[in-house]
């Protein structure tokens, strides 16, 4: 009688051990397993994630795209065209859908034009509201069909970051243009801050700031976005400014047909920008995005047109660079020598490292960019603020890719 007294003494909180712990295993197998359905069946960016950490993070630092994450693009477009033949899923999302005759009497019967591209042209709106946007009205010779468009508009609607024009609304009416409607840059794009005669030059100060401004919104569609979006056509005349004279990127895009033909045979993008490997291959990948950022950063500089030369210049340039340690030749002469030699001199070397690598892999990732554009704005304001500063080691740009955060999230 007493061995079994023991026994239940010592076997009963044993078994209450043993029961817990098997409750607690349960628990979080299923948790888990509702995790793992909630992203199957809702393939959605999670707001505020970090940009530098999550599954879609360039772990490899190749910059390359790989096959999973086309195959997880393909379903989510698949996935989201379904859903929105059931019901109209872009107004659920919080997208608002304006009215034709809405977006026709604040555009003045769309005679308020104020850019065209390949796309369509851009009408500057004043709403009833009082708010002011822009509407680009899509061209009559898109093959997008209604299902196809609201699909990008979901995904568009779900990109929002600083340095993003972000899409704040949409127009689908039957009979009409599909229009899309942005947030409106009141003053106009980088390329008619460059080259209108009419307007005061850059200061270089704030060229610095708008390169980082410009790294930080390709970084957020290269790693924050959900699947990853690679822009294709970077350029001074995508790069808008808003009120306050800070850079936003636009005219990023995630049609179907591109989702579907990764590779297409039909070259995407702006001649002088251009990454020559995708000419080549027909593959357009993060680091194509990255020479285009870079040929940007050189026209910033310079204040030249990619398609009047730029190159040829900056390959000159770069000789002479090699002797003289220096870039200081390329500098913009509206800047009438107003700017800071050292800084320059890394930034251009920063773009050089963009463009001269024709194997893509072996470019910066926009992440190591804005990195390196962070700490050169960093060590301005520290000079700046602390006279007689001792000066800082040089850096290098290869900084490795498992560092943590991104200097944008810092920021935020």
């Amino acid at each position: 009688m007493e061995d079994i007294l023991w026994g239940l003494i010592i076997g009963f909180p044993l078994g209450l051990v043993l029961g817990l712990s098997i409750w607690c295993c349960c628990c979080l197998m299923n948790q888990k397993t509702c995790n793992t359905n909630i992203k199957t069946s809702l393939p959605i960016q999670v707001t505020g994630a970090n940009p530098g950490t999550g599954a879609n993070s360039d772990s490899t630092g190749t910059g390359q795209d790989s096959p999973r994450t086309s195959g997880w693009s393909i379903y989510m477009i698949q996935w989201l065209e379904g859903l929105i033949k059931r019901k109209n899923v872009a107004s659920a999302c919080g997208i608002p859908n304006y009215a034709f005759k809405d977006l026709q009497s604040a555009t003045l019967d769309f005679s308020t034009i104020i850019g065209k591209g390949a796309f369509g042209s851009v009408y500057k709106a004043h709403m009833e509201t009082g708010e002011t946007v822009a509407v680009k009205v899509l061209g009559t010779n898109s093959v997008q069909g209604e299902i196809e468009f609201l699909t990008e508009v979901v995904l568009l609607g779900r990109l929002h970051h600083k340095n993003l024009v972000n899409l704040v609304g949409y127009s689908t009416e039957k009979g009409h243009q599909h229009m899309l409607v942005y947030d409106y840059m009141s003053n106009g794009s980088l390329s008619s801050h460059l080259y209108d005669e009419n307007r005061e030059p850059l200061r270089w100060d704030l060229r610095v700031q708008i390169a980082l401004d410009v790294a930080r919104g390709l970084e957020y569609l290269h790693y924050g976005a959900v699947p990853p979006v690679l822009h294709r056509d970077i350029k001074s005349s995508n790069i808008l400014l808003d009120h306050s004279m800070r850079a936003r990127v636009a005219d990023f895009g995630l049609s179907r047909q591109e989702m579907m033909i990764p590779h297409t045979s039909k070259l995407m993008g702006t001649i002088g920008y251009l990454d020559p490997e995708y000419v080549s291959t027909k593959k357009f990948t993060k680091k194509s995005d990255v020479y285009s950022f870079g040929v940007l950063l050189f026209e910033l500089i310079s204040g030249r047109n990619p398609q009047q030369g730029l190159m040829e210049y900056v390959e000159l340039a770069a000789i002479d660079a090699e002797g003289t340690g220096g870039w200081g030749e390329v500098a913009d002469t509206r800047l009438d020598g107003n700017f800071d030699v050292k800084e320059l001199t890394v930034i251009a070397a920063l773009a050089y490292k963009c463009i001269i690598n024709p194997i893509s892999g072996k470019r910066p990732s926009i992440r190591d960019i804005v990195q390196n554009l962070y700490w050169t704005c960093s060590r301005r304001n520290q000079t700046q603020n602390v006279p007689d500063r001792a000066e800082e080691p040089c850096f290098e740009f290869d900084i490795p890719l498992s560092h943590e955060r991104s200097f944008t999230e810092l920021e935020r």
